[in-house]
């Protein structure tokens, strides 16, 4: 005996293609899982989504890079440090580099970095960068304006390392 089919509809006439594995029952059980299926990817996905309770944020500092960021962490275990920097007029870092990657964004004025290589880079407020790792990366930063510059950094570093270096200054010739 079949019982398929809706409650108190008529049963289906013999010979009608409408048994369990015929052409029509097969058609109808596809349209009805394709239909189902679409109606699923209408509902939307806040529906099943569990609300966040007794949860506050405040974003202190954003800012903007120049291009895509490539964040690499060091192997194994990583130290994360934040830490509000900030260099007064004419005030400097000093040269130095880092054992890991630093992400800074600049909350307020404007910092120039002069690089290993002698070139400068300038970022003002609303801007964010990253500092490469290592010996051969070498950096000073600079406020060169007539406020203060802050900074928000975040040091991913390896697990005990300082958070700085301090390097040699390198001979650039005089920028102008």
């Amino acid at each position: 005996m079949w019982f398929g089919g809706t409650v108190g509809a008529k049963a289906p006439r013999p010979g009608r293609g409408t048994r369990p594995g015929g052409k029509r029952g097969r058609l109808r059980d596809g349209l009805l899982v394709g239909a189902c299926v679409a109606a699923l990817g209408l509902v939307p996905a806040a529906a099943v989504a569990t609300p966040g309770s007794g949860v506050g944020g405040t974003v202190v500092a954003q800012g903007t890079s120049e291009g895509k960021l490539k964040v690499k962490t060091p192997k194994g275990r990583t130290d994360v440090t934040f830490r509000e920097i900030t260099v007064e007029p004419g005030g400097s870092t000093g040269w130095h580099t880092h054992r890991g990657q630093l992400i800074a964004v600049v909350r307020s004025g404007t910092l120039t970095r002069t690089l290993d290589d002698c070139s400068v880079e300038v970022s003002p407020a609303g801007t964010s960068f990253i500092e490469p790792s290592g010996a051969d990366h070498r950096h000073i930063g600079r406020n060169l304006g007539t406020g203060p510059v802050v900074l928000w950094v975040t040091y991913l570093l390896p697990e005990g390392s300082e958070l700085s270096d301090d390097a040699d200054a390198v001979d650039c010739p005089a920028q102008g």
